[in-house]
């Protein structure tokens, strides 16, 4: 289950974290501002946060493997019709709603349903399984920024949609429902490991929403969404602004997933030993002080210093969504619950690229979009500070 869930991680992602290398040719061609391009990938990111709920319901009442394959199907169909791409509301449709609805099915029902195979590792099988989504990212933007160098823009989405297409509707059906519905035991990793399965303690989401917990949560992965996908849509043309080439931009981006990797291994099972809130005071912490310090940023190697503490905290923030999640408000329902939560992110994934491309349009830099992701990082770290268990559940977090 890990394996395929990995796959499907590293196939979707690799793709979609790559839109900054499709940034540069689509301003070039269509002569868009930067707010009205990125303002597709928010779109996307809304469409993503929104359904995710719809998904995370779905997954928790018939498993992962038709709501994968479904939204795979639409997320290949997505990057086929970019390739044909020639007005704005096109981009918005295919790429912001299609392509939107598709990437719902690649997060929560994956983590979902890790989170019911795995207890005590539940962190750690989590960050290999979004280790995937790393490798994607380390991979993608430069192979795909040689396709277009190669073809152009419109022929590499559409190999890619192809690519996306078959692999991730073949993997799918090897997903599986939860070890409960299999009639076995989740695979703990040890023999008396308790399993802790769900509960009448549990929180339904009508429950959950009614708790301070939830909404610190929610608004701490506002936060620090904002931050993560201002950088992954905007450092590769911020990079060309420094002067660097479309390549050497693209291996900012790399580096990037390959330092979330990384953070998903090392903060995975730091998680598991020490608790997942602590993963989110370091990585808002992190995320804040190093976009303060991109505003200063003049030099290639500067950049990659930046980008590999940015990636490795990204990648272990990522890991603990999911067992933070299960481990305040229990399992019965923590697809929906999760779907909710993850809304937040998906909310600040949308803004930040948009608002700072709409800064650079205003401003012809960079240093106020960063400045305004670094003030996300301060109120998110206030957030996780003050995180406390449910009194229901107790227990640490």
């Amino acid at each position: 289950m890990v394996g395929v869930a990995f796959f499907i991680m590293m196939v979707a992602w690799a793709v979609y974290n790559s839109f900054g290398v499709f940034f540069k040719p689509l301003l070039t061609e269509f002569r868009w501002t930067s707010a009205m391009t990125s303002g597709a990938f928010s779109l996307s990111m809304i469409i993503y946060g929104v359904l995710g709920i719809i998904v995370g319901g779905l997954t928790d009442r018939f498993g992962p493997r038709v709501v994968v394959t479904f939204c795979g199907v639409l997320l290949g169909l997505g990057y086929l019709l970019m390739s044909q791409t020639a007005t704005l509301w096109q981009l918005y449709l295919f790429y912001g709603v299609i392509i939107g609805v598709g990437m719902s099915g690649v997060w929560v029902p994956q983590l979902s349903t890790i989170a019911r195979w795995f207890t005590r590792r539940r962190t750690l099988m989590t960050g290999i399984v979004i280790a995937g989504g790393g490798i994607g990212q380390l991979i993608g933007p430069p192979v795909i920024t040689r396709l277009i160098e190669a073809y152009d823009w419109r022929w590499s989405f559409a190999i890619l949609g192809g690519v996306v297409l078959i692999l991730v509707v073949l993997a799918a059906q090897f997903m599986k429902r939860s070890p409960a519905r299999l009639e076995q035991l989740p695979n703990v990793g040890h023999e008396n490991e308790p399993l802790g399965p769900a509960s009448g303690t549990d929180f339904r989401l009508r429950e959950a929403v009614s708790t301070p917990q939830f909404w610190m949560l929610f608004f701490i992965f506002v936060c620090y969404g904002y931050g993560f996908f201002s950088i992954i849509v905007h450092i590769v043309p911020h990079a060309i602004e420094l002067e660097i080439s479309a390549a050497g931009a693209a291996g900012i981006l790399a580096a990037m997933g390959g330092a979330g990797i990384l953070g998903n291994y090392v903060l995975g099972v730091v998680a598991d030993k020490s608790g997942n809130r602590l993963i989110f005071m370091m990585g808002c912490l992190v995320m804040s002080a190093t976009l303060f310090w991109l505003v200063y940023i003049s030099e290639m190697w500067m950049l990659y210093i930046f980008i590999l503490l940015f990636g490795f905290v990204f990648g272990g923030m990522g890991a603990a969504e999911s067992p933070l999640v299960a481990r305040l408000f229990g399992l019965t329902s923590h697809g929906l619950i999760y779907g909710v939560v993850h809304l937040g992110f998906t909310v600040g994934a949308a803004a930040g690229p948009f608002f700072s491309g709409y800064l650079f349009d205003i401003t012809a830099s960079y240093r106020t979009a960063f400045l305004v992701g670094a003030a996300f990082g301060v109120v998110g770290l206030v957030l996780s500070v003050i995180l406390t268990p449910t009194r229901r559940l107790g227990g640490s977090i």
